[in-house]
């Protein structure tokens, strides 16, 4: 039994020995396999890491190429900058130097034409054939568009270098279109045409100069392309603000030409050939458009061919107090009644004293003149001479104006002499200067006509 027992257990001992074996082959087997695999995982990752390495290196190269072309383009963009910036500040400086050129040429181009002005005045009222007015007419009628034609520009390039600034104040809108509607009333009825104003008595927060003369521009051009009917100025309330209307029974407006019209040098397709000046050089309402975008107000038009145009402009309404009604400037008085009148004449281009002392030699008046405040005064003095009116330049020599030649000339006589300034110089500033001074101001090139008739309206 033992033996058997023994022998047995002898037998499965032998088994035991190769089962252990071929399980030993099998866990060798798996753990061969787990080797592999993770060595396959390993190569694996070490491969995606290779791959994720060699990625890194390209999009670092990419991101440093990247950032050189940035830096190459911020660097361009900084240099084009700084060449913007140069060209501005050079093209605000030409700007300035434009403006102030053209406001010193302008000044010297009004002068000479000021003087030949007034001389073909005189060689008009010369006795004369048919063919020298004939003559005289179209010198009349060239001298009329040069002045229109350095007086826009002056305002165009004042306008574009910013120079020309709104001073906004208290503007009564009835006083202001019947003012208007009084300069050109002479101009309408030559045509045949009514010129109206209908206005409610209200007040308007403006620049009383530029406004004015956008109206005067809107209305020269209704009575130049209007050939019968009328113009008519009108001011309608439209909540807090003004609408002022220039409204003419014109040609019309085509509409191929609403976009172009507030263009330079834009004349509409059938300008009218009225006389002197009135063909017009298409600059009117691109000065109209500009002082309008400068005082900030709207402009509108609306036109229909055969029947006429509106063009409008919306003004803010000012409340409360007031605007001291505009002083009366009549430019056509009853009489003409000026001989023998006695008138000083301050001016410092010797140009136009020989053009005035040959003008109102004319009219028989006696004329002295000065070009400075010692000169005028020894006039008083020695010659005993004491004007009845003064007509002094704004600009004199060294810096000196004429309203202050009028006051020490008044001064001296003890009274207040009537006072005409005259003067090429188209700014806002001067005008305001004169009107505050109460004193007539008179634009070169000087209107004989105008002239004449301002001087009976102080005299008379």
């Amino acid at each position: 039994m033992t033996d058997i027992i023994l022998g047995s257990y002898g037998s499965l001992d032998g088994r035991h020995g190769r089962w252990d074996d071929a399980e030993r082959v099998k866990r060798l087997e798996k753990v061969n396999a787990a080797l592999i695999d993770r060595a396959e995982r390993m190569m694996d990752k070490e491969a995606n890491a290779y791959s994720l390495f060699q990625a890194a290196i390209v999009l670092q190269q990419q991101v440093h190429q990247r950032t050189e072309e940035l830096v190459a383009a911020k660097r361009g963009l900084e240099k084009s900058n700084r060449e913007m910036l140069e060209a501005k500040e050079a093209a605000e400086i030409a700007n300035r130097s434009k403006s102030n050129f053209l406001t010193a040429a302008g000044h010297d181009l009004l002068q000479p034409l000021n003087a030949a002005r007034l001389l073909l005045s005189a060689l008009s009222e010369a006795s004369l054939s048919a063919d020298g007015q004939h003559l005289v007419g179209q010198v009349d009628r060239a001298l009329a568009s040069i002045e229109d034609l350095i007086k826009s520009v002056l305002d165009i390039s004042k306008l574009d270098a910013g120079v020309m600034v709104a001073n906004r104040g208290a503007v009564r809108a009835r006083d202001l279109l019947a003012s208007v509607a009084g300069e050109f009333a002479p101009m309408a009825s030559q045509k045949g045409l009514r010129i109206s104003v209908r206005a409610p008595d209200v007040t308007l927060l403006s620049d009383p100069v530029l406004l004015k003369r956008i109206i005067s521009n809107l209305v020269s051009n209704a009575v130049r392309y209007t050939q019968e009917g009328g113009v008519l100025l009108g001011a309608r309330r439209r909540g807090d603000t003004i609408r002022l209307d220039v409204v003419d029974t014109g040609i019309g407006i085509p509409a191929s030409c609403h976009e172009s019209i507030f263009e330079e040098f834009q004349r509409g397709p059938e300008a009218a050939q009225d006389g002197p000046g009135s063909d017009g050089l298409g600059l009117g309402l691109s000065i109209v458009r500009r002082m309008s975008d400068t005082l900030g107000h709207s402009l509108g038009f609306r036109s229909v061919v055969g029947r006429g145009s509106r063009f409008s402009l919306e003004v803010p309404r000012l409340d409360g107090a007031g605007a001291p009604p505009l002083a009366e400037q009549p430019l056509v008085p009853r009489a003409y009644g000026i001989a023998d009148a006695r008138l000083l004449l301050v001016e410092n281009d010797r140009l136009v004293v020989d053009a005035m002392r040959a003008l109102v030699a004319r009219w028989q008046c006696t004329l002295r003149f000065a070009q400075d405040i010692p000169t005028a005064l020894t006039l008083m003095e020695q010659d005993d001479f004491v004007p009845d009116l003064i007509v002094a330049d704004y600009h004199l020599d060294q810096g000196l104006c004429g309203p202050e030649v009028v006051a020490r000339v008044r001064a001296a006589a003890g009274r207040a002499i009537p006072a005409i300034i005259t003067t090429a110089d188209y700014s806002p500033q001067v005008e305001a200067e004169v009107a505050r001074q109460g004193l007539a101001l008179l634009k070169k090139p000087l209107k004989p006509a105008e002239l004449r008739a301002l001087i009976a309206h102080h005299l008379l």
